[in-house]
């Protein structure tokens, strides 16, 4: 029989690495072969390949419309990203195409559209896949298919401005149960960056300050909000990938917390543009206060790929130009400046008159505007002070009218 002639049919993916999945980005070009091993002979009709890429959510919701009747109510929406068609084989005349027996590999290319895609994503109520579906047509017999995916990751460069930002905030609360006030919680938190990437450390620079009668308890938690939108309405989950404990800070007591380090597990990369899914990422700095819902300040994170630039940072750079302008002032001040003269060498004014050499008619000034100005003017930078004598050179006239000094 036909059927049992395809022995095996599968896609293969080209990748620099043997036995690494490749990973693409828009623009990228996917490339690799369809496999058909035949144990026999075998017509056929046409083999073709169909690329395609969609964001997908859904999910339902029971509503009540009185006290006997329920109904489910479904949410979903998709949004298309890719769709590229090729045809691998197929008779130009519309004839079948014979295959003997054995191997037969199908070459495929296509481009990634230049547009930003979305980095794949599978969550609980929505995905983002990209995928490759070849059909075999033969006669009298059913379509055979497979699909394979393949995963894109678009970069995301924390090394922007706006990702390069310090956050910071200050929020303050005042813990009361029932009609009874505690007292005043607050909580002030800094971070360097916005932007990090999986594995790095943050550290968390915070003030707990307990106005209350009681000890409260800080922590920082990094969370993980994915949002899921369709037909203008909204579900999310959220968890917890990092968490961060500290000491309890007494009553009437503060704490500070120096650059203490809370680590980023493996996690994906922020989805910002994407409309029905995103993938959002912040850094709470809380305060649990018994008897009362706890006090919590939010810093907004963004997860990239592509990680920070050892010279990169604005740290980096500012010193580096600070670097390079204590380097000119070394070049321009010498290490070792001409000392003042010596007071004992001072002489009258008429003797210097009288020691003075007359300046020559003609000078010849070639030589000196040949020189690098940088060597004219540090000749000239540490001159000796003018010299002076004890006998007032202006006396003042007895005939004139001191002046009162409170006039």
């Amino acid at each position: 029989m036909i059927f049992d002639k395809l022995k095996k049919f599968y896609i293969l993916f080209d990748s620099p690495e043997i036995d690494t999945p490749p990973v693409f980005s828009s623009g990228d070009v996917v490339s690799g072969k369809v496999v058909l091993d035949l144990a026999g002979e075998s017509k056929v009709e046409s083999l073709k390949l169909h690329a395609e890429g969609f964001a997908k959510v859904h999910w339902t919701e029971s509503r009540s419309a009185g006290a006997s009747t329920a109904y489910t109510q479904n949410y979903s929406d998709e949004v298309e990203y890719l769709n590229r068609r090729e045809v691998l084989l197929q008779a130009d005349n519309g004839d079948m195409t014979v295959l003997p027996a054995g191997r037969h590999e199908f070459p495929f290319s296509f481009q990634l559209p230049e547009e930003t895609l979305v980095t794949s994503f599978e969550g609980k109520h929505g995905s983002i896949r990209y995928w490759v579906k070849v059909k075999l047509h033969r006669p009298w017999t059913t379509v055979k298919k497979i699909k394979k995916e393949f995963t894109v990751i678009e970069p995301i460069d924390i090394n922007t401005p706006t990702l390069l930002a310090p956050q910071a905030g200050t929020k303050d609360k005042m813990a009361r149960v029932w009609y009874r006030n505690f007292g005043q919680v607050s909580v002030t938190a800094k971070i360097d960056r916005q932007g990090y990437t999986p594995g790095e450390v943050i550290p968390v620079f915070a003030e707990f300050d307990n106005s209350t009668s009681r000890s409260v308890m800080p922590k920082a938690y990094i969370t993980q909000t994915q949002t899921f939108i369709a037909r203008g309405t909204m579900r999310q989950k959220r968890s917890v990938v990092a968490t961060l404990c500290g000491d309890a800070v007494g009553a009437r007591r503060r704490e500070i917390w120096h650059g203490r380090a809370i680590k980023i597990p493996p996690v994906g990369p922020s989805i910002l543009h994407c409309r029905i899914i995103k993938v959002e990422y912040m850094l709470k700095v809380c305060v649990d206060v018994p008897g009362t819902s706890k006090l919590c300040l939010e810093l907004p994170l963004v997860m990239g790929t592509i990680p920070l630039h050892p010279f990169g940072s604005r740290t980096s750079s500012v010193s580096s130009q600070y670097s390079v302008n204590l380097e000119w002032l070394r070049m321009a001040i010498p290490e070792q400046p001409e000392p003042p003269p010596d007071y004992n060498s001072i002489i009258s004014e008429e003797e210097a008159e009288q020691n003075m050499t007359p300046p020559e008619a003609e000078e010849d000034l070639s030589g000196v505007l040949e020189r690098p100005f940088f060597t004219y003017v540090q000749e000239f930078r540490f001159r000796p002070p003018p010299v002076y004598c004890e006998v007032d050179p202006h006396p003042q006239t007895p005939n004139i009218r001191p002046r009162c000094m409170t006039c």
